[in-house]
């Protein structure tokens, strides 16, 4: 008999194999995350009454049985979902990928699948499979296509976590849901779909032999799949068997983090639609954290929630038009753009992103007397000037070892962040 062939894991990659399954995650620095779902039906409020906390999670804060949370799919007809329509809207932000909830802690799938009928194409009045749609949609624009997928939390699954009120917990058993429901669906997102570009986990897997299960699967039928940190396998929002870390809800760290990692975020207070929730961030706002965190090393995914009649909000539309306007303007600074290259303070009045040959000084406050100073800049600049200006006037500098002074004009010609480059002798 022949010597045995020892089996290699699907997921064991070398250095370069991982970098270049990561090149356009590491371009791309902004993305859409699309949270829609049974919950966008009551949109926050149960039986005349406002539920506290986030619009995707009121099953579980008002503890809905789940015969009654069922019976919200009858009413799920969202007539004005465009898949195309997303797609351009995210486009427009410049926004690189979407991820979308295929199955959330509610367990209502929002795709076609053999494993129950609790899914949008049979248990709806609308019969359509919307990720099929979104998948075209993106596929014609070039946008690349996720799938948020909720492994652990499922409050309409027997055998899944988190049901209380409805399940006695000492019967579950997880190991058979997840081998058992958890996997044959993700076989399905993972084969009728077309390329998938995220799968993205939440919460954790309970053990990191279950982890390893479901990244194994990802690999096997998705092997340029990217896999979210909260696959488990390694601590709470550690990377674990993820491909990056994924920090907390809306989670900006303090300074440069090393390795791959993104910050999930919402533009209001809720990820699923709530009706009364208008507490919507500014285009201001939101372009001044997706510099922040791109600063530092990370990537931007950016959440929106749509109505129960498949429309993504209005205020939603316009404040994303906004950031898309500024980076259509100021992209170079962002795609493809490394973290700040110098060290600074959390309260300094800019950022800064880089590319090789070029720093990118992000001024978010205008200094008053119109005299930028940076320190650490090891290289010797050459010329500077604004992003934003075609014919790319010089402006004046000193350098003196590595401090610089730039002078700039009396007034900012964007208040929200007009960007400075810095070219380095070379460059």
């Amino acid at each position: 008999m022949g010597r045995a062939t020892e089996m290699v894991s699907p997921i064991e990659e070398t250095e370069e194999q991982h970098d270049e399954r990561m090149a356009w995650w590491r371009e791309a620095k902004f993305g859409m995350f699309i949270h829609w779902g049974l919950y966008a039906v009551p949109a926050g409020v149960w039986k005349g009454a406002c539920v506290p906390g986030i619009g995707e999670w009121i099953q579980q804060r008002a503890r809905i049985p789940v015969e009654e949370y069922e019976r919200l799919a009858e009413r799920f007809n969202p007539v004005r979902f465009n898949a195309r329509e997303w797609v351009r809207i995210a486009k427009e932000a410049g926004m690189r990928w979407i991820v979308i909830t295929a199955k959330h802690h509610d367990g209502f799938c929002m795709f076609d699948t053999r494993l129950t009928d609790y899914n949008i194409v049979k248990a709806t009045p609308f019969g359509r499979d919307p990720l099929e749609e979104l998948a075209e949609a993106c596929r014609e624009e070039g946008i690349r296509l996720g799938f948020y997928y909720s492994q652990t939390l499922d409050w309409h699954h027997p055998d899944g976590m988190g049901n209380d009120w409805d399940y006695d917990p000492a019967g579950q058993d997880f190991t058979r849901y997840l081998r058992g429901y958890v996997k044959p669906q993700l076989r399905e997102l993972l084969t009728n779909y077309g390329p998938v570009a995220v799968i993205w986990f939440d919460i954790g897997t309970p053990t990191p032999e279950l982890a390893r299960e479901l990244k194994e699967l990802v690999r096997e039928l998705q092997p340029g799949a990217i896999v979210s940190g909260r696959i488990g396998g390694g601590g709470r929002w550690a990377r674990g068997l993820g491909d990056y870390r994924e920090m907390g809800d809306n989670e900006i760290p303090d300074r440069r983090v090393e390795g791959d990692w993104e910050t999930p975020a919402t533009i209001n207070d809720t990820w699923g639609y709530k009706s009364y929730d208008h507490n919507w961030k500014s285009a201001g706002v939101l372009i001044q954290r997706l510099v922040d965190i791109v600063s530092k090393g990370g990537n931007y995914l950016l959440n929106v929630g749509p109505t129960a009649e498949g429309a993504i909000p209005e205020p939603c539309v316009r404040i994303l038009k906004e950031v898309g306007g500024w980076l259509r303007v100021n992209g170079e600074s962002i795609y493809g753009a490394a973290a700040s290259p110098i060290e600074i303070l959390p309260d300094a009045p800019y950022r800064c992103t880089a590319k090789p040959g070029r720093l990118y000084l992000h001024v978010l406050a205008w200094p008053w007397d119109g005299r930028l100073e940076v320190s650490g800049v090891k290289d010797e600049v050459r010329r500077a000037y604004l992003l934003a200006d075609p014919d790319r006037g010089e402006l004046e500098f000193e350098q003196e070892g590595e401090d610089v002074m730039i002078s700039l004009p009396d007034k900012a010609p964007d208040p929200v962040d007009t960007v400075v480059v810095l070219e380095m002798g070379g460059g």
